[in-house]
């Protein structure tokens, strides 16, 4: 199979059109305990300072520096103290933007993904089912291993990537974005409809 890292001018253009084209790339990450990967299947975009749901409202912090940064580059932080999310930066550098990756279908390391989940939540590593170890953003996160330390990696020279594995045939939907409580109205929640590993509610579909 070719596979081919995503190149910097992919994520250097509009946010929406970085997250429609997200999906079905595949999402990479190699570590010393083994290398996992899942496709790309439900995004979220948050654009600007503008944007009230966006870590950019309130100007620049050095907690969101990395959105005002060279795109493809990874943005992790801890969310409600809990869960790692990760996001990809977009756009130009000094227009504050990003992806925010929420589910993957599973494709390598599942068995790593499971113990990683299992550790984390007490619960037995073969009873988290293949389609739920990656769905919701926090559950992405821990299946791949990614945390602060993975903040502001290059995602085209460094051990985490994103990758074109030619999966791209996707069932391509939008819905406003789900689990924030501002900007709610924003129809920047992008991802397969045909695909089982969707957190949140199907939606309409994109013509």
């Amino acid at each position: 199979m070719s596979t081919s890292r995503l190149p910097r001018d992919f994520y250097a253009r509009p946010t929406l059109n970085v997250a429609a084209d997200l999906l079905g790339k595949v999402l990479v990450h190699r570590t010393a305990s083994g290398r996992t990967a899942g496709r790309i299947v439900e995004v979220e975009a948050y654009i600007g300072e503008d944007d009230p749901a966006c870590h950019a409202a309130p100007g620049p912090t050095p907690r969101n520096a990395p959105l005002y940064g060279m795109p493809g580059v990874a943005y992790v932080y801890l969310n409600y103290g809990i869960h790692y999310l990760t996001n990809v930066v977009t756009e130009q550098e000094g227009f504050p933007a990003a992806v925010l990756l929420r589910a993957l279908a599973p494709l390598e390391g599942i068995d790593l993904m499971r113990r990683r989940r299992a550790r984390l939540t007490g619960r037995r590593a073969t009873s988290i089912d293949e389609d739920d170890l990656c769905r919701g953003p926090g559950n992405l996160s821990k299946a791949l291993g990614i945390s602060l330390r993975d903040n502001r990696r290059d995602l085209i020279r460094e051990r985490l990537t994103i990758e074109d594995w030619g999966l791209d045939d996707c069932a391509i939907a939008w819905s406003p974005r789900i689990g924030i409580r501002v900007g709610m109205e924003r129809p920047w929640r992008c991802y397969d409809a045909g695909c089982d590993c969707v957190s949140g509610r199907i939606t309409r579909m994109m013509a």
